[in-house]
């Protein structure tokens, strides 16, 4: 019995169930940088998502460990741009981008053998070169 994931969320998905929290950046804003609070730091709380099931909530909990801070929150900033609008939405994306990454399973690899014809060619790929090898050499006689 096949049982089905819900589908990867993506950002527009993900906007409703993250916090924000506005930071002094460290980015562009030349001397504006130390007055305004344009860094977005988004936060989000997988664990008690409603997009995710909790087989995809323990993957992500193993692969995106080093974003987890202390509550077990998910936590990324963005301070790329001078305007905190933009900066929340790099942060939206860059946690779908971290999502998505973290929950797609890679096939498994299927063990194969190399053909006949490809053995052959390769042992008289090795009897040509050991031939020209041995023509290199001094004369035996």
């Amino acid at each position: 019995m096949i049982t089905m994931q819900p589908p990867v969320p993506d950002a527009a998905a993900l906007a409703a169930e993250v916090s924000f929290q506005a930071q002094r950046g460290r980015g562009p804003g030349g001397q504006n940088v130390n007055k305004v609070a344009s860094c977005a730091v988004l936060r989000w709380d997988f664990g008690r998502s409603s997009l995710l099931s909790p087989e995809q909530s323990a993957r992500l909990r193993q692969k995106l460990v080093r974003l987890l801070n202390s509550r077990g929150e998910i936590q990324l900033r963005s301070d790329e741009f001078r305007d905190l609008e933009r900066n929340k939405q790099r942060a939206l994306e860059k946690l779908a981008e971290r999502v998505a990454e973290a929950l797609h399973v890679p096939k498994a690899r299927k063990a194969t053998r190399p053909t006949r014809a490809s053995r052959v060619r390769l042992q008289e790929s090795k009897t040509r070169r050991s031939q020209a090898k041995k023509l290199r050499g001094k004369p035996d006689w």
